[in-house]
């Protein structure tokens, strides 16, 4: 089937461009991108009345609760929110019950996505038996049965002798390690960040200075070791310097930020609101902004949902009790496009961080508008407004930290391989 897009906005993040012009599609990829129209378009005419199109949004660090915790979220359900959310791809998190360590669960989980859900899933694995710090899992196999990357997520490695193996193993076969930069002891049971704020509300609290101390580690094991390492989440300023440090001496090494942390900050939790627990705990402004710049220059490569579902019994207790995390496949878009309506970024470097990136990064060839590239693209109108309702969210759980919020951007399609999952 052919498809032409025409009187669009095009953004094309890799060339760090946008412009007015068309894309057609062959199939399931791009067959040519041009400025301006298409002189005799043979096939399906799609008229985008000036509408922004781009790369589909490659969400890295999405988690699925199959197996374990099907109540939360299921294959079809993250796949029905990713599409809505203009997501094409999204690269699972393996912090399940039980953990995805073993090929025979990689495999289990893979049949699932391909079966249930509209868009791409790319599963992450263990990189320790259990996501335990002890052993580490069969990297090898479990790269042959389709892992993408390995981490254990937010638990850190505490013994650094098992982490530098890992390290050392996943070098040797061209693995990416994903790791949680946190210095484990000092954050363990906080909820909020440490300051005048926290003890007024007399939260547990972390000093951004854990962070630092977390990537001081691993950047030091990372040069040991040469392997491929990406941190999760880079949230405080403090963190910026040692980044930076291990960026110019050629260390290879990535670093990502999840939405929220990118469009909230730590007084967001006023009277102890429970959708603004996160982990790590949202930061103050200053730190914000600080990573908005990050994004925008690039030293911070990727953005991300950090899609992390929670039920209501899991929301609904007292703050130190309540569990982390925030669902946002859904939220991404129209969340980024508030550092847009803002004028802190460009819309190019945007997509950069959040489809181009982490294609790159994980060796995809998607993230591109060019000819040959896979025809995973998004349409969305960058001005729409809208309140924020969670009782309309496709994902199974609704704990959003946005939910009765003014926003501006809808996804009016989303395109898998050529196909429409989505039409609003």
């Amino acid at each position: 089937m052919t498809l032409h897009f025409i009187n669009a906005t095009l953004i094309d993040p890799e060339n760090g461009t946008e412009f007015t012009g068309s894309v057609s599609v062959e199939g399931a990829h791009i067959s040519a991108v041009t400025e301006g129209g298409i002189a005799n378009p043979k096939g399906e005419i799609i008229d985008c009345r000036g509408k922004y199109l781009a790369p589909g949004i490659v969400d890295l660090g999405v988690k699925v609760c199959e197996p374990g915790e099907r109540h939360k979220e299921s294959y079809r359900s993250a796949g029905l929110a990713a599409a809505k959310g203009g997501v094409t791809t999204m690269i699972t998190r393996p912090d399940t019950n039980p953990a995805i360590d073993s090929p025979e669960t990689l495999e289990f989980v893979t049949r699932r996505a391909n079966e249930a859900a509209p868009v791409h899933v790319l599963p992450m694995a263990a990189l320790t038996k259990g996501r335990e710090g002890r052993e580490m899992t069969e990297i090898g196999f479990l790269m042959d049965a389709g892992a993408v990357a390995f981490t254990d997520c937010d638990h850190v490695i505490t013994d650094t002798r098992v982490f530098s193996r890992a390290l050392t193993y996943a070098r040797g076969l061209g693995a990416l390690v994903i790791a949680h930069p946190q210095e484990p002891i000092m954050s363990k049971g906080a909820a909020v960040t440490s300051g005048k704020f926290a003890s007024l509300r007399g939260l547990p609290a972390v000093s951004p200075m854990a962070e630092r101390m977390g990537l001081d580690r691993d950047m030091a094991l990372v040069e040991m070791t040469g392997a491929k390492y990406h941190a999760d989440q880079i949230t405080t300023a403090r963190a910026l310097p040692p980044l930076a440090r291990a960026k110019k001496n050629g260390l290879d090494v990535t670093a990502g930020i999840g939405i929220h942390h990118l469009t909230l900050n730590a007084l967001d939790v006023a009277n102890y609101r429970t959708f603004f627990k996160l982990k790590p705990p949202l930061r103050d402004e200053d730190d914000r902004l600080a990573m908005v710049d990050a994004v925008a220059t690039g030293l911070i490569d990727i953005v991300c949902s950090m899609h992390t579902p929670q039920d209501e019994e899991s929301k609904r207790l007292p703050f130190e009790e309540a569990a982390s995390g925030a669902v946002g496949l859904e939220t991404l878009l129209p969340a980024a496009l508030r550092l847009w309506h803002a004028e802190m970024i460009t819309l190019p470097q945007l997509w950069r961080a959040l489809s181009f990136n982490p294609a790159q990064r994980l060796g995809l060839a998607s993230g591109r508008l060019a000819a040959g590239a896979p025809a995973d693209l998004v349409l969305f109108d960058a001005n729409a407004p809208f309140v924020m309702d969670r009782a309309t969210l496709r994902s199974k759980s609704r704990n959003t930290p946005f939910d009765g919020v003014r926003m501006q951007g809808k996804v009016i399609a989303t395109y898998v391989s050529g196909a429409c999952v989505y039409d609003a």
